[in-house]
């Protein structure tokens, strides 16, 4: 092999190990036709962990996920066990805010018309880099080298639903500040402050610019709610600022509540959308939904130059865990945007065809209409990936 790989692997809760043992195959599989070795680094976090030893992630794997691997692959956080799933807060809002991880991308591509609930809806396909487990499947709670799409082949000229979502990721309501007073009584109050800071306003509508600059994409979205929240007139002054140095992409403000009409109505216009972190974390699951539900999202979060986090959006869903029902699709996509960052293009374009694949075959779990199991979904992904394609499961 031309290159080795390290890849931090946090397993996690509920289907989260599933999942992710699902994947490692297929990424493996695919890298390797392409000069790369992965060598994956079993980490013991999660719920378990927490409840036997009472931590989360140490000082000293902070910073070794920080100086000493190139990727980190989480698969999913949240167990009932642990009240208010303390640990999963811990790791993953930790990872994002002491890695600086500010990029969350979350794509948002339609790759077959039937998994759209909104009808009449083009299909878009990857050409260079991705898509995006149903509700079923719940939620507990990236850009230099990320997807471009095309219509596929056969489709009439015009839209597809293909945007993405750069969320801003390390501040917002989601740094925990803020007071609580007589909790539990008549008068129980709490209040949580909103950050917004200039530099990372600012750093997260470039990286929204650059990425439609390299990607060829015409708009760029940025949402907030200044028509009510006062300090939010910040990111309109600094997207002023930050467009004036793309000329040759058009810039736009909605308020998110007309945006998320809007995504309903004509999802196709959208190209790019930034915004911040609470707002992101809303429109991305509606985005996700669009283009087939949490059974499909993938997710990145980034700082270029430094290894992200890549990891499927589901969350744990217990209730699934060892029932073989859990669609691996959002991890094994989690890991073609993880192959994209990494400069693998060529692996992660592979691993996504499979992906297309075998929703056109109906090679899917129930959550998508599908029988298969995860372990079929995963095993006839990996043949396609190794140039062994299936037109059945079991076949």
């Amino acid at each position: 092999m031309d290159r080795r790989i390290s890849v931090a692997v946090i397993g996690g809760d509920g289907i989260g190990p599933e999942v992710v043992a699902t994947a490692i195959p297929i990424i493996e599989a695919a890298a390797g036709r392409h000069g790369a070795a992965m060598v994956w680094e079993h980490l013991p976090h999660g719920a378990s962990h927490y409840l036997d030893t009472g931590e989360t992630l140490s000082d000293n794997v902070y910073e070794h996920l920080r100086d000493d691997v190139d990727a980190i692959f989480l698969g999913a956080l949240g167990d009932p066990r642990v009240p208010d799933n303390e640990h999963a807060r811990d790791i993953l809002l930790g990872l994002r805010f002491r890695l600086d991880l500010y990029i969350n991308f979350r794509p948002c591509t339609l790759l077959h018309p039937d998994l759209c609930p909104l009808k009449g809806r083009k299909v878009g396909r990857s050409e260079s880099r991705t898509v995006g487990q149903s509700d079923r499947l719940g939620k507990e709670e990236g850009p230099s080298v990320l997807p471009t799409v095309r219509l596929s082949d056969g489709e009439p000229e015009g839209r597809a639903i293909d945007f993405v979502i750069f969320r801003e990721n390390t501040e917002g309501s989601y740094l925990g500040r803020g007071s609580s007073a007589n909790v539990g009584e008549p008068d129980e109050e709490h209040i949580v402050e909103g950050v917004h800071s200039a530099p990372k306003i600012e750093r997260i509508l470039r990286a929204a610019f650059e990425w439609a600059a390299a990607n060829g994409k015409r708009r760029v979205t940025m949402s907030d709610k200044a028509n009510a929240i006062p300090a939010h007139r910040i990111w309109g002054r600094l997207l002023e600022k930050v467009s004036s140095e793309f000329p040759q992409i058009d810039s736009e403000h909605r308020y998110v509540d007309a945006l998320a009409m809007e995504l309903v109505r004509d999802p196709e216009r959208f190209d790019v959308i930034v915004t911040n972190n609470l707002f992101g974390d809303i429109l991305s699951d509606l985005g996700a939904e669009l283009v087939g539900g949490l059974g499909l999202a993938a997710s990145a979060n980034l700082h270029p130059g430094r290894a992200g986090l890549f990891e499927p959006v589901h969350g744990s869903a217990p209730g699934l865990a060892g029932t073989g029902e859990a669609n691996p699709m959002a991890a094994i996509l989690a890991g073609a945007l993880m192959l994209d960052q990494l400069g693998i293009e060529p692996a992660a374009d592979r691993v996504r065809e499979a992906v297309v694949a075998a929703l056109a075959e109906g090679a899917t779990t129930p959550d998508l209409g599908g029988t298969a199991t995860t372990e079929e979904v995963g095993s006839w992904i990996a043949r396609h990936v190794s140039g062994n394609p299936s037109r059945a499961i079991g076949a």
